[in-house]
């Protein structure tokens, strides 16, 4: 009994021990995989971001290439024969194209300030209107409000080119056509920042606001002292989708703006011939600058107030 008891022992520690050791190698194989996954999923990353930093890299490294490397590597385009080349670094950097642009160019401050005026009164315009109407929708409770605001998402996914002969034509009444005004007030009245800055007003708690009212304060208070502070993400998100959508218009001010001094960047660039290419690298790389400042300044305030404006009531 007592050798059976022994021997027992001896097959329960075998195994514990045999257990412990595939226990302990199926814990290195799973760090193993995680840290080969981490590894996999920072490289898949990093080979996507180069791909879609590099327009941009070679954006740059053009403008620092003088007349003749441009004209060795985007010599294909003139002649029609053989294919183009291009370079990471130039072999000899220059800023000879930004000095032009910036001291012998006035042509580009006037199309500059111009998208500059456009995309600025277009946000401000949007923040004087959309944001009582967010409020208005989340806050009070009046006849037809549903219908109204789903009215406010069907015109939100019309796209420009079925309300452009409209707009046209009501433009032209208003002796606003070839104006900036053309271009500003359409975009003023966009009814997608109402959709984005609704959903914050949205989150607000309605106990919240009937405990402001009954200590006493009036509506206009509580938009401003209340309102305006728990939905700042969801405004300043607005602010910063619209500043990127309203640097970059073609569709409108190519409509609306016949004269070329009042034309944004956004159509100046492509008059820009081939010969000026690294005039046009560099007046590129400079548009680009305002754009980008906006959008790492505002990029928290974009996530949340998009993640806001997916959350169901």
């Amino acid at each position: 009994m007592d050798r059976y008891k022994l021997k027992n022992r001896i097959v329960n520690a075998a195994g514990r021990r045999a257990d412990k050791a595939v226990r302990k190698f199926r814990r290195r194989n799973r760090g193993l995989g995680q840290v080969l996954g981490q590894v996999l999923r920072c490289l898949l990353l990093g080979a996507a971001g180069l791909l879609f930093a590099a327009p941009v890299f070679l954006l740059v490294s053009g403008s620092l290439m003088s007349r003749w490397e441009l004209g060795e590597y985007l010599g294909a385009l003139e002649s029609g024969e053989g294919f183009i080349r291009w370079a990471w670094f130039p072999m000899y950097p220059t800023f000879s194209h930004y000095a032009r642009l910036l001291f012998e160019t006035p042509q580009f401050f006037t199309v500059f300030w111009n998208s500059m005026k456009i995309a600025v009164c277009s946000v401000g315009g949007q923040l004087l209107l959309a944001v009582p109407a967010a409020w208005a929708f989340a806050v009070y409770r009046f006849p037809m409000r549903k219908l109204l605001f789903t009215l406010y998402v069907v015109l939100m996914l019309l796209p420009f080119q079925v309300t452009m002969l409209s707009s046209y034509l009501v433009l032209n009444d208003l002796k606003l056509v070839n104006t900036h005004w053309a271009v500003i007030l359409p975009a003023a009245c966009s009814t997608y920042p109402v959709f984005l800055i609704y959903r914050s007003f949205s989150g607000i708690p309605g106990a919240l606001l009937d405990a402001a009212r009954i200590d006493g304060a009036g509506e206009w208070r509580i938009f401003r002292k209340i309102g305006l502070p728990l939905a700042s993400n969801g405004i300043l998100s607005a602010v910063v989708l619209g500043f990127l959508e309203y640097w970059s218009l073609i569709e409108q001010p190519l409509a609306f703006l016949k004269d070329q001094p009042l034309w944004p960047l956004s159509l100046y660039l492509p008059e820009i011939s081939l010969g000026q290419a690294g005039y046009s690298f560099a007046a590129s790389v400079i548009t680009l600058i305002p754009p980008a400042f906006v959008f790492f300044i505002g990029q928290d305030y974009l996530e949340k107030g998009i993640a806001a404006s997916g959350l169901k009531e």
